[in-house]
């Protein structure tokens, strides 16, 4: 792939799985990546650990003026960096990626245009409303109303815009949406046209407002917002109502606090996200390498020696098989003992290494272990690895010996309190005591605890008293009682998934509920 010195990026107009595939692509190469405020954190986070991030945005300690951020891009690539230059929407549609791209053009640095989908296509296209359509009309005018210290609209030929009878689609200010709808109806577009406003344009707290021109021209006099947004007027407004799919998802607009650790957050915040949820992550446990990583070594070294392997966890999975590849072992030194796995999400991690589960008891709990590997042999003087967290429970060790087997019980890591904040993350504290976090979920005991630790147990059990709080066991459930803490969801299967899927189904009967 050549590598310029400088891409300039459309990152979309804020749902980060709307970067194009070669614009995600740049960003996990780039040494160097320079973003605006608008560019959501998720998508940083496919950045390369060791790439410098820069804010130039009106978030950042200090805005940068246009001309600093061209002359900062061209000297990072003169530096002999790749840099990633990520902007809302597209870089060419009412933005400066133009004027970045030419003043690189002039100071002779390489450069390429990665193009984006622009917030003119895709906010209509998530508020149900198609831009085009048969008998619609047979244009489409993109409209830039976002000057918002200005108090006059933008010098655009209104009238001309009416007889068209396409569609019109502004980027509005907040300044500019009412001076906007004015015009429109000033200049000859009936009062009673169809249009919709929409605040938040493809994110979990988009809000989308329908109605004729005089209705909206009322609606934002009456209840004004500080708020940009895109306005889209014309016939094809009309379809919403029946086109609406984005803020009809089981857990649209639902703000969500999941807890798990960084590196394993994403399938949940995936799952979440696809059904509406705003996923707010705050890690309270991170997962480390046990003290004395002896014994877990010495036991990887010769798995041929156990007639099974009982892994309770995905992280004990992680953990021994990095132990058992290091040095000059391969799959093939599994070929002896039998495998166990507490639930099918530990399964999965072993499969992803092809290496088949030979057995994954039907209830994903510690306690239903035991009698399951006693359905398969006789257990007096079997030996069983056990490779757990250092503060996993003793049940199924202890059980196994009751039984006769001989355990090696070896820790294969720690779990210990997140106590590091990154910038860029929310105030969960603020968010907890303000009401704003609707779920908060808990995929492992110590999570629960930490959170404890971090807010004190009494103002922790307070705070989760004004939330939802799902778990995704009777593990987990256990820990957040002896707390104080009540559990309002808990699915029947022990998986992230049957997770997802209970906090949906227990919006969707509070909503029949509510509708009855």
């Amino acid at each position: 792939m050549k590598r310029p010195a400088v891409y300039v990026i459309g990152a979309g107009p804020g749902d980060p799985r709307l970067i194009t595939v070669f614009g995600l692509e740049c960003l996990r190469a780039a040494d160097v990546v320079v973003y605006d405020h608008l560019v959501p954190p998720r998508l940083l986070k496919h950045a390369r650990p060791e790439a410098e991030l820069i804010d130039v945005g009106t978030a950042a300690p200090q805005e940068m003026a246009q001309e600093a951020i061209s002359y900062l891009l061209a000297e990072k690539a003169r530096e002999g960096k790749l840099v990633a230059r990520l902007k809302w929407g597209d870089p060419f549609v009412f933005d400066r990626g133009g004027e970045e791209a030419l003043f690189l053009h002039e100071q002779a640095v390489p450069f390429e245009i990665v193009p984006g989908i622009p917030a003119g296509i895709a906010v209509p296209a998530y508020a149900g409303v198609p831009v085009t359509y048969p008998g619609g009309g047979d244009t489409i005018t993109l409209v830039r109303g976002y000057e918002d210290a200005s108090r006059t609209p933008p010098n655009v030929h209104w009238a001309s815009l009416a007889r068209l009878e396409g569609t019109v689609v502004c980027y509005a200010g907040a300044q500019q949406l009412p001076r906007v709808l004015d015009a429109l109806v000033a200049n000859g577009w009936p009062a009673d046209g169809q249009a919709v406003i929409v605040y938040d344009g493809t994110l979990p707290s988009q809000d989308t407002v329908s109605g004729t021109l005089s209705e909206l021209i009322d609606a934002v006099r009456q209840h004004p917002r500080r708020a940009p947004a895109i306005l889209v007027v014309g016939r094809v407004a009309g379809f919403r109502e029946h086109l609406r799919w984005f803020d009809t998802r089981p857990l649209f607009g639902k703000r969500v606090l999941v807890t798990r650790p960084r590196d394993q957050a994403a399938e949940l915040v995936d799952r979440l996200s696809a059904l509406g949820a705003d996923a707010v992550e705050a890690p309270m446990i991170r997962i480390a390498p046990p003290d004395d990583p002896g014994p877990l070594q010495e036991a990887a070294a010769d798995p041929g020696a156990f007639d099974w392997i009982v892994f309770t966890s995905a992280n004990a999975v992680s953990s021994f098989m990095d132990a058992l590849l290091d040095g000059e072992r391969d799959l093939r030194a599994l070929k002896g003992p039998r495998l166990c796995t507490v639930g099918p999400a530990t399964a999965e991690k072993l499969r992803a290494y092809g290496i088949k589960v030979d057995l994954v008891p039907e209830e994903f709990r510690a306690e239903a272990v035991v009698s399951a590997l006693a359905a398969r042999g006789r257990l007096a003087g079997a030996r069983v690895l056990l490779p757990r967290a250092d503060i996993g429970r003793d049940v199924i060790a202890d059980e196994l010996r009751q039984a006769g087997a001989t355990v090696t019980d070896v820790v294969a890591y720690r779990t210990v309190l997140e106590d590091t904040q990154r910038e860029d993350e929310p105030d969960v504290y603020g968010q907890l005591l303000e009401g704003r976090i609707d779920v908060v979920t808990f995929t492992s005991a110590s999570a629960v605890r930490n959170l404890a630790k971090i807010y004190g147990a009494e103002q922790a059990a307070d705070l989760l008293r004004k939330t939802v709080v799902a778990v995704i066991g009777p593990v987990t459930a256990d820990a957040a009682r002896q707390l104080g803490i009540p559990v309002t969801i808990q699915p029947a299967s022990y998986t992230v998934p049957a997770l997802v899927d209970a906090i949906a189904a227990y919006y969707q009967a509070a909503s029949t509920t509510n509708r009855q």
